[in-house]
């Protein structure tokens, strides 16, 4: 489905050049000459994000934001301008504004902006359901005792304004239950930004998280608005926070204890209401006793903790969620009355399920899509399993691959052995993704859990086109 994008700007070339890099993009747009005419649509349809100049005739931009975001707090709003103050940017901001950009902007970067914005969006408005759950696309599953004790909690801490740490293993669902949280919460509606802390390269995540100022450090041509002033009023999950670096460490830490933020380079203390969520799969004591993590950082957030079992230990669960993930993949794959056989269902629930709900759900999607709409049957699931497991079988090959490189390295015969070694493997990540994805870029992103601006980046920098990947072959 195509993202619905409002554009409201009274210069009809700009508006025209926009719509063609963006319908080129995939959005269906509809555009607005004036402010009224804006706040009349974006009220009265539905749109995925809305992107408004500045300066209009009539009612400002600054105005628009204010309206749309008190009739439609989840719906992004983007503003472009060539006329940027401190005092417009904080008071966009404060006003509702997702971001904030300075013409002229590359386009790319626009891309990238509504990219976020979109999908902030989107894991704010997209309910959680909890318990069994439909087709949807997002749900908590299970009804075991170890679940049973997670609503619980849920429900105890989410109306209260306390700092939450979820903690368990990779795959467990932790970003689910920060959503639950949010959205049975009293800023449930309000922003709701995650940010994965291991995503963004080190010297980047002070800027992503608090903004900066232009001339900030090399490459900041413009301001920037961090994540915390676009979760204004609302609530940000912080996901890996034991893999944050120790400078934002502080930062946070600072921001925990007076409620105010001061961008990279700045020198102007930004007062931000917003309710923090962190999560990590990371023994944080440990990081903690070898100086990775600061032990204050850890007593501010780890007011409330909810630590999720690992799948092995909420077994009874299993054959719920490779119900719900028939369903899905069902649905999405255009498949009806998928099926499973008993001998199926009792092999997955004998597994030891290393990579939890997540390794889960990307068997049970292999073995639909190798059963090709019939029942999946034992054989499909052993098949998954064993090239999700990374079983004997593929391990010693990959294993005695490495040995080998790592010996003409060591013969000198090879350099940058792990640069290589990493290169190869995203790429064929990559151009497997897209290939089962038959070429939608968009599918291929949610499965590998980055952007779409991301995955178009990587498939240019490694030469991979779409069209030339398609899972029948054909070009």
């Amino acid at each position: 489905m195509k993202r619905r994008l409002l554009l409201v700007e009274d210069d009809v070339n700009i508006a025209a050049a926009l719509r063609d890099v963006l319908e080129a993009e995939g959005y269906a747009l509809t555009h607005a000459d004036r402010g009224e005419r804006g706040l009349e649509l974006a009220t009265r349809e539905r749109f995925d994000v809305v992107l408004s100049d500045l300066k209009l005739p009539g009612m400002t931009g600054l105005e628009l934001v204010q309206r749309v975001h008190e009739a439609r707090p989840q719906l992004p709003l983007i503003l472009m301008t060539a006329h940027g103050t401190a005092e417009t940017a904080i008071t966009a901001t404060k006003n509702g504004a997702y971001d904030y950009l300075l013409k002229p902007f590359e386009m790319d970067e626009l891309l990238g902006v509504l990219e976020k914005a979109i999908e902030s969006s989107r894991l704010a408005a997209q309910p959680i359901s909890i318990g069994e759950g439909e087709a949807s696309l997002d749900a908590i599953i299970g009804q075991s005792r170890a679940m049973q004790e997670i609503y619980k909690e849920i429900g105890r801490i989410a109306a209260k304004p306390v700092s939450v740490l979820i903690r368990g293993a990779t795959g467990t669902g932790k970003e689910l239950i920060a959503r639950a949280i949010y959205q049975h919460s009293d800023r449930a509606g309000r922003p709701f930004i995650a940010v994965n802390c291991t995503a963004i390269p080190e010297n980047l995540l002070e800027s992503e998280l608090f903004g900066h100022e232009k001339g900030a450090f090399t490459g900041a041509e413009s301001r920037r608005i961090g994540r915390f002033e676009q979760a204004h009023t609302g609530t940000i999950l912080l996901d890996e926070i034991g893999d944050m670096p120790l400078p934002a460490q502080v930062k946070l830490l600072r921001f925990l204890q007076e409620r105010t933020i001061e961008r990279v380079g700045g020198r102007e203390t930004i007062p931000i209401d917003v309710r923090v969520l962190a999560a990590t799969h990371r023994d944080l004591e440990t990081a903690i006793a070898t100086q990775q993590f600061r032990e204050d950082l850890f007593f501010r957030l780890n007011v409330v903790t909810i630590t999720l079992p690992a799948l092995r230990q909420r077994a009874d669960d299993i054959p719920s969620l490779v119900q719900y993930f028939l369903r899905r993949y069902g649905t999405e794959f255009g498949l009806e009355d998928v099926s499973i056989q008993p001998e199926a269902l009792r092999f997955l629930a004998e597994q030891p399920w290393p990579g939890n709900v997540r390794e889960l759900e990307n068997v049970v999607r292999k073995a639909l899509l190798s059963a090709r709409g019939y029942g999946v049957g034992l054989s499909e699931v052993r098949d998954a399993c064993a090239a999700t497991h990374l079983s004997p079988a593929v391990a010693q090959p990959f294993a005695q691959s490495i040995a080998d490189l790592l010996g003409a390295a060591s013969r000198g015969e090879l350099q940058n052995l792990h640069a290589t070694v990493l290169a190869d493997a995203e790429r064929e990540l990559l151009a497997q993704a897209i290939k089962l994805a038959d070429g939608n870029q968009a599918k291929a992103a949610r499965w590998l859990g980055i952007s779409r601006l991301t995955l178009r980046e990587k498939l240019t920098a490694y030469g991979l086109h779409p069209a030339q990947t398609k899972a029948d072959g054909s070009v």
